[in-house]
């Protein structure tokens, strides 16, 4: 089954995001845990979320992919940056228990000249601070596009950071189309090539959600630009193979796309139209 879906707004609920993901066509979706670009968090009414529940329940939703805040830098420089993305996560997870069993996805973050080293370092240290054995999310690292010294730009710091985490068993990838394309993996000529170095580095069963994006920039270009499915440097033919790779076809999809809402729902009902059962 093709479990696809968009970034929907928490502003009015859990229950108003599970009902606007029924109107785009939706069966997953991806909602920031707090403030994307601040740190403040909505407070969470358990009977709104309950209603959410139900409606995941009902229409059989895939996993849901809750976002990290880009505020939140687990391996700053600033101490004091570093605080705050550690209170955030913890207090997500937290959080993450009204909707149980889901995803929460975050940037690895950036080094800010610290180096590589000790940006996994830190990293590892704020996962082993805050997961917990009886925690019901799976944590996400998310692969990245490399810009500045941003974390994540490989296969190999990524398992580097899983190298360093007491409980593997709450971790996994979110695998962006763009980010990755950015970075320099050849996802349109040489699909299945990727995926395995994934799997020879990583392990392809971490791989637990895709961030379907086309990007404005060519391959290895480091700048991180999405953009709408099939307008950019990836393609629609590409990010199809995708979307029916048979490791990747069972797994949540979420659109990050320039987009508005109508566009969402157009993007979704193409991808739905292309899928193979």
């Amino acid at each position: 089954m093709l479990y696809i879906g968009c970034h929907l707004s928490y502003s009015k609920g859990y229950e108003a995001m599970g009902r606007q993901a029924l109107d785009i066509d939706a069966n997953t979706f991806a909602f920031f845990t707090r403030n994307p670009r601040g740190g403040s968090a909505k407070a969470i009414a358990p009977d709104d979320a309950a209603k959410l529940r139900d409606i995941l329940a009902e229409k059989n939703f895939g996993k849901l992919v809750a976002h990290a805040p880009y505020t939140m830098n687990p391996c700053a420089a600033d101490p004091n940056i570093r605080r705050f993305a550690r209170e955030a996560m913890a207090d997500d997870l937290v959080r993450m228990e009204f909707v149980p069993g889901n995803y929460y996805n975050f940037h690895p973050g950036s080094h800010v000249k610290q180096g590589t080293e000790i940006g996994i370092q830190l990293i590892t240290e704020q996962l082993n601070e805050c997961l917990t054995e009886e925690q019901s999310t799976t944590v996400l690292l998310e692969t990245m596009a490399g810009k500045g010294s941003e974390m994540g730009r490989t296969f190999e710091e990524i398992q580097a950071i899983i190298d360093g985490v007491q409980l593997k068993d709450k971790l996994g990838v979110c695998f962006d189309t763009c980010h990755v394309w950015d970075a320099g993996y050849d996802i349109v000529g040489s699909l299945e090539s990727v995926l395995e170095e994934f799997d020879r580095i990583i392990g392809i069963e971490r791989l637990k959600a895709v961030h379907l994006n086309d990007s404005k920039n060519p391959i290895g270009s480091h700048k991180d630009r999405h953009e709408i499915i099939g307008s950019g440097n990836i393609g629609a033919e590409a990010l199809i193979r995708v979307i029916n790779h048979p490791a990747l076809k069972n797994l949540p999809f979420i659109l990050e796309t320039p987009n508005d809402i109508d566009g969402y729902a157009k993007e979704i009902k193409f991808l739905r139209e292309n899928y193979s059962e």
